[in-house]
């Protein structure tokens, strides 16, 4: 299968062009599509993400989302640095690029269905950020990986170097972080980076394959999974009890889960209807 297309749908365009957004088959695609700079992620194109996260999230055809970037050369390769001397030259213009970024960035974090990060070429800097706000890392075997903060004179801030932490742990993530080394998928598969490496041909088929296995399981479960995971990743005094015990209970009031037990007993596949 064609990498710079995960499906046949047609794509609907946003951020005049740069991010894209295509639907089959219980899958939504989002595609970076600034090719030309290696998918750098500019303003608009963190506004045109959250746009398409909106949809999606309201959209029940849409089981899970798989975030790719378009051509062969990058994921994204961090942020549009050619924005940085008018938007981040300084501080205080930095603090007004969070606001009009951030409402992108949270979306993405707080995406309620299971996300899929799809890695082929340069995954760098803010372009492994998003990555790492996936739920899941696919990466070709010619991906790279690193965060050029210090080659750069600037600081990540606590959300993405928690993410970091969480996923390489303190040692693996310092030196990430201290050195602005880039890393091969081999290396980032080992310390925990990726979930998993394959061939650069294979990439589209594998995550195409595991994006149908979520969408055929029961929606209402892998929300509750996305939600404990979560939870119990922070400390004790911080988890949001009365967010896990509602997510529990909907899945044990719901119809997918007598349409689960039926199928069991019935020796068939089930069909989930996300209630």
């Amino acid at each position: 299968m064609n990498d710079n297309s995960q499906t046949a749908a047609p794509s609907k365009s946003f951020a005049d062009g740069k991010m894209l957004a295509a639907v089959e088959g219980g899958v939504g695609l989002v595609t970076f599509n600034q090719p030309e700079k290696r998918n750098a992620m500019s303003v608009a194109m963190w506004q045109g993400l959250g746009e398409i996260l909106d949809e999606f999230a309201d959209d029940d055809a849409v089981r899970v989302v798989i975030l790719t970037g378009a051509g062969h050369k990058a994921f994204v390769s961090g942020a549009d640095i050619s924005q940085f001397e008018k938007a981040r030259s300084n501080a205080d213009a930095q603090r007004e690029y969070d606001r009009l970024t951030s409402a992108g960035r949270d979306k993405l974090a707080n995406f309620p269905k299971p996300t899929i990060a799809r890695i082929r070429g340069f995954c760098l800097g803010g372009g492994l950020g998003i990555a790492m706000m996936a739920d899941l890392r696919i990466a070709a075997q010619d991906s790279a990986f690193g965060i050029p903060a210090a080659r750069l004179g600037i600081a990540y801030g606590p959300d993405m170097t928690r993410r970091l932490v969480q996923l390489v742990g303190p040692a693996h993530a310092r030196m990430l972080l201290y050195t602005g080394a880039r890393i091969d998928a081999e290396e980032a598969q080992r310390i925990g980076l990726v979930n998993r490496t394959v061939k650069d041909d294979e990439l589209s088929d594998v995550v195409l394959e595991l994006a149908g296995t979520l969408a055929d399981n029961a929606p209402l479960s892998l929300r509750a999974a996305k939600v404990m995971v979560e939870q119990v990743t922070r400390d004790e005094s911080r988890r949001d009890r009365i967010a896990m015990d509602a997510v529990i209970q909907a899945c044990f009031d719901s119809e997918d889960y007598r349409e689960g037990r039926t199928a069991f007993m019935e020796k068939r596949r089930p069909i989930f209807k996300g209630r």
